[in-house]
C-alpha cells in the first residue's frame, strides 16, 4: 500500500485493529486505496479525512443518533448512552453545542492513538472554562476533525455526565438526563433513528499524518497537559 501505509491504521468493528490479511483494505493496490481515501461523500454526508469505511461499505455513513447503553462490568452500574454521527460542515459547531449543558467550567480529555499499535491513551485537564476551552478547540480544528488518532472528552464529575468528539469524529453524551443533548443535535438537523449503524461497528481506516502528531503536542500544551505519556 505504499505510503499511505504508514499512516493508516485499518481497524474492525468496535475499534479492534484488523489483523486479518484478507480484510478489505489489505487486498486493494495503491491506486484503489487512494480512490477509496479520496471518496468523501455518501449522498448528502461528508466525511472528515480522519476515517473511512471499508471499501465494500459494510456501513454506509449517514447522518443521526440512537440511544445505547454503557455498562461497568465491575460495578454493574448502567450509563444512558446517545451517539451520533454528523455530516462534516456542521461537526465541530454541534460538538461545541454539546458541552454546554455540563456547565461552565468542566474537565478535558484528550484520547491519542499516535504512539499505539492498540487503542488509545489519556491526558486529563482539570477544571477549565468552557469559553476558554472552546476558544482554544477552534483554533485547533483541522486536527480536530481530520486526525484519526486524536479525541477528545470533555467531563463534568458532578453531573456525572460526559461529551465525546472521538477519533472516529462521532458524538457521544454520557450520563442522565439527555435530552438536552437531543434538543441540540434535533436543532442541528440530526434526527433519531434507532436503526442508524455506525462507521465503528464494521471494518474501518483511521488516517493521520506526522503534521497532527505535531499539532496535537501544542494542543496538549495549550491545554496545560504538558507531561509526557508512555
Amino acid at each position: 500500500m505504499g505510503f499511505l501505509k504508514r499512516i493508516l491504521r485499518s481497524t474492525g468493528p468496535e475499534g479492534a485493529v484488523n489483523t486479518d490479511p484478507a480484510g478489505s483494505f489489505e487486498r486493494l493496490s495503491d491506486e484503489e486505496l487512494q480512490a477509496h481515501m479520496g471518496i468523501d461523500r455518501y449522498d448528502s454526508f461528508y466525511l472528515t479525512n480522519a476515517i473511512r469505511p471499508s471499501y465494500d461499505l459494510q456501513v454506509i455513513p449517514r447522518q443521526g443518533f440512537r440511544h445505547d447503553e454503557y455498562r461497568d462490568d465491575a460495578s454493574g452500574a448502567r450509563v444512558p448512552v446517545l451517539m451520533a454521527s454528523a455530516s462534516r460542515p456542521d461537526l465541530l459547531d454541534l460538538f461545541l453545542e454539546l458541552i454546554d449543558p455540563l456547565g461552565p467550567v468542566v474537565d478535558v480529555v484528550l484520547e491519542t492513538s499516535h504512539h499505539a499499535t492498540a487503542g488509545h491513551q489519556d491526558l486529563y485537564r482539570e477544571h477549565i472554562d468552557v469559553p476558554v476551552l472552546k476558544s482554544t478547540l477552534l483554533e485547533f480544528e483541522d486536527l480536530l476533525l481530520n486526525d484519526g488518532c486524536t479525541g477528545i472528552a470533555v467531563v463534568n464529575p458532578q453531573k456525572q455526565q460526559e461529551v465525546q468528539f472521538d477519533e472516529h469524529k462521532m458524538l457521544i453524551a454520557y450520563g442522565h438526563p439527555l435530552k438536552e443533548f437531543e434538543r441540540v443535535l434535533i436543532a442541528g438537523d440530526v434526527f433519531p433513528d434507532p436503526d442508524i449503524r455506525f462507521i465503528t461497528e464494521a471494518e474501518h481506516v483511521h488516517s493521520s499524518t506526522d503534521r497532527y502528531i505535531h499539532d496535537f503536542e501544542i494542543l496538549k500544551s495549550r491545554l496545560g497537559m504538558d507531561s509526557d505519556w508512555n
